[in-house]
């Protein structure tokens, strides 16, 4: 089953539920609370889990994606170093890695227009939520490699990226 603006006769929702009804419209797993939704995806690389907090008082929408990466102490100056250069590529979002877990991570926010007056529910589009969601599994999905040739395959950050963003040419 898929979300079309048909489904939604172009109406916004609150982030949250536009993101819920997202994910259900794809079969992924997710768990909604209040301001907050949590859904796993697989992708070509491993499986994500995305999460999404809605800060009402802000009218900020903060998506991140977790590509199952963990870093340890030992490697932590050469992931910094690959984010970095990674960092460098992205037009929106970025990767960042929580100091208190070694958790690698993607990271976007997005300020949501809560209304001429500033007062009204923030809402979000299809078409915004296809593109946020969407955004984010595809730098986690083009990037993972990267980390892994950093992490286990003894490259350098620079090595890792030139290996990783090789643009290929034809079919196989």
């Amino acid at each position: 089953m898929n979300l079309t603006e048909a489904d939604h006769d172009d109406d916004d929702e609150a982030p949250i539920d536009m993101l819920e009804a997202y994910f259900a419209a794809h079969s992924w797993e997710s768990e909604r609370h209040e301001d907050e939704i949590v859904a796993t995806v697989k992708g070509s690389w491993t499986t994500y889990e995305l999460r999404a907090l809605w800060r009402d008082d802000d009218s900020v929408l903060q998506f991140l994606a977790f590509p199952d990466i963990k870093v340890t102490d030992d490697r932590r100056a050469a992931i910094y170093e690959t984010i970095g250069l990674v960092n460098e590529q992205l037009w929106i979002g970025h990767f960042e890695l929580w100091s208190s877990s070694g958790i690698l991570l993607f990271r976007h926010a997005a300020m949501i227009d809560a209304g001429a007056d500033g007062e009204g529910e923030g809402t979000m589009s299809l078409a915004a939520t296809e593109l946020l969601v969407e955004s984010a599994i595809e730098e986690c999905e083009r990037f993972y490699p990267v980390f892994q040739f950093v992490l286990w395959g003894g490259k350098t950050p620079k090595d890792a990226l030139a290996a990783a963003l090789i643009e290929t040419q034809g079919e196989a």
